[in-house]
């Protein structure tokens, strides 16, 4: 099937510092395109997958599970970290999910890591029937365009297969299980209103990480697909002033925050 139009997905080389950016459930790369645009114009390099079932039709993603997803995000840490000094790990909703996985299991190969309105579980009474009801129904309404800004639009499905579904509340619970590992810095933005992950699972994944440095920034005037939204610059200018703070420059110099850089353009500097 072919891609559909923005779902492609992204690759950037640049500088020592790389960045992964993950998408996520039934979204695509055009999710977090906008992010991961802002951070290669920096200079810095940039993969941004296309995880496996998504981007094409609903029915693609039926037949695939979340091993197949994790596989993929590892793969582009594991290229990244051949390529840069440094890596950092962003995702957006189940690409949080996934980025937390991968800070848990891979170490000091992980700088740190931004989670935007993070999943972390399943809410209601349809994930408790899921792993019977998978077999009786093959999909669900879908839960893409939560977007608070008017004439903005999400790249998904409209429909949320129940295989998946049932794979990725395996994921949830295992990952949950895995924060106590998370031991690198965290920045964790989250919408105050967001009608599809509650915010209880930003307070969860809070909670129960291991890391010493943490952010949590409240996003009031976006919903769920922030990196769309109102708070999209807010989030890139949080991740751009998280990776500085943690980027020790080879020569020794200061790094600069994005106000920092602002003040110099303004100025005529660089």
């Amino acid at each position: 099937m072919p891609v559909l139009p923005g779902a492609e997905p992204f690759r950037q080389p640049g500088g020592e510092t790389g960045v992964l950016v993950c998408h996520g459930f039934t979204g695509s790369p055009q999710s977090v395109r906008p992010w991961a645009e802002h951070l290669a114009a920096r200079g810095l390099t940039v993969s941004m997958p296309l995880l496996p079932g998504h981007g094409t039709r609903w029915q693609d993603l039926q037949v695939t599970r979340w091993q197949d997803w994790y596989a993929t995000v590892e793969r582009e840490l594991r290229e990244l970290s051949d390529q840069c000094e440094r890596v950092f790990l962003c995702g957006l909703s189940m690409g949080g999910a996934l980025v937390l996985r991968l800070a848990a299991l891979h170490g000091d190969a992980v700088a740190g890591v931004v989670a935007v309105n993070p999943l972390n579980k399943l809410h209601g009474l349809l994930p408790k029937a899921l792993p019977a009801a998978r077999f009786l129904v093959r999909s669900s309404p879908g839960v893409i365009d939560d977007i608070a800004k008017k004439g903005a639009s999400e790249t998904g499905y409209d429909r949320v297969p129940l295989h998946a579904a049932h794979s990725l509340r395996q994921f949830l619970a295992r990952v949950d299980t895995e924060l106590p590992q998370v031991t690198q810095p965290l920045l964790v933005l989250h919408s105050r209103v967001d009608h599809v992950v509650s915010p209880l699972d930003s307070a969860r994944i809070l909670g129960r990480v291991s890391s010493q440095d943490v952010t949590e920034t409240v996003l009031e005037d976006s919903y769920h697909v922030a990196t769309l939204d109102h708070d999209a610059e807010r989030i890139f200018t949080a991740t751009d002033d998280f990776i500085d703070r943690l980027t020790v420059p080879a020569d020794g110099s200061e790094q600069r925050t994005s106000e920092q850089r602002k003040g110099a353009r303004a100025r005529g500097g660089a």
